[in-house]
């Protein structure tokens, strides 16, 4: 119960500063008329959908219906059906974007990492029928296969704080999204041969100073590298193993959404469920000027 109250205060304090301006901003554009008063606050429905993902309930409705009505009463006195609540999700969407980005990023160490992973919203099987990501999700291929629907693009840095991210359809290059991504790392990032790119090597030691490290193709001339690369490029692993605990702790795939709005919403919320992690995968390495000059 601890860990809730921390995690509501952290979402309400930022809630305070942030809502009011949000409002004013939508009522004098005329995006919203009104703002009526809810039983639940913003932070609250924040705060339920973050620990979501926190908690060991594979199915959000069993979560709502069986833990949270039944358990947080004391905590959330103004709680509402599950039907209910389903429609209050997208209003926090734009707060859980800037509270992902302005609390939950972490500090560039000067060692990053990048990779991206498939965010499948169908059975290839069914991708003639899908409708909910019609014009939106592409299909793409990984190591594995084929795929329908979304990557997502990662940087963490050597201590597996989340530095960046990007969003976009299954279809895209990996590489095109980094110049976008990179723009406030320093020293080296590395990637697998994925992003093995000349063009992009140029582009990134130019324009942000960054220099790009990956592994060659079996059909390329072998090239010198520092031993230290060599070592940190064999560490591109610790990646992997936070990919894999947010696609099945956390959950942000899955082929249940109804909406993309709720896609998008069930996404953000499992990185921000990561990023409040006491503990994170690490390296233990710190931070080495010496081994980014």
């Amino acid at each position: 119960m601890n860990s809730l109250v921390e995690l509501f205060c952290a979402v309400d304090d930022f809630c305070k500063v942030f809502v009011p301006l949000w409002q004013k901003q939508m009522v004098s554009s005329g995006e919203r008329q009104r703002l009526r008063k809810r039983s639940l606050s913003i932070s609250e429905i924040m705060t339920i959908l973050i620990h979501f993902h926190q908690s060991h309930y594979r199915d959000f409705k069993a979560y709502y219906n069986e833990y949270v009505l039944e358990r947080l009463r004391s905590e959330f006195p103004g709680l509402v059906s599950y039907s209910r609540f389903v429609e209050f999700i997208p209003s926090v969407l734009i707060p859980l974007c800037v509270y992902l980005r302005q609390n939950c990023f972490g500090r560039c160490t000067g060692i990053s990492f990048i990779d991206s992973t498939s965010l499948k919203v169908c059975r290839n099987q069914r991708i003639h029928c899908h409708k909910v990501f019609a014009g939106l999700a592409e299909r793409g291929k990984t190591s594995i296969g084929w795929f329908y629907g979304f990557k997502l693009h990662l940087i963490f840095n050597d201590c597996g704080e989340l530095l960046n991210l990007i969003l976009t359809p299954g279809n895209v290059d990996d590489r095109k999204p980094v110049p976008k991504m990179a723009r406030r790392l320093f020293g080296k990032l590395f990637g697998d041969k994925g992003y093995l790119s000349q063009k992009l090597f140029e582009e990134l030691l130019r324009t942000f100073n960054v220099q790009l490290v990956t592994g060659l193709r079996s059909n390329m001339k072998n090239m010198l590298m520092p031993l230290m690369d060599k070592l940190l490029l064999r560490k591109r692993a610790i990646i992997e193993t936070i990919i894999d605990p947010l696609k099945n702790i956390s959950q942000i795939e899955h082929s249940r959404h109804r909406s993309p709005i709720n896609f998008l919403v069930n996404l953000v919320c499992g990185l921000i469920a990561y990023c409040h992690q006491p503990k994170k995968p690490s390296l233990g390495l710190g931070t080495l000027p010496a081994l980014v000059a």
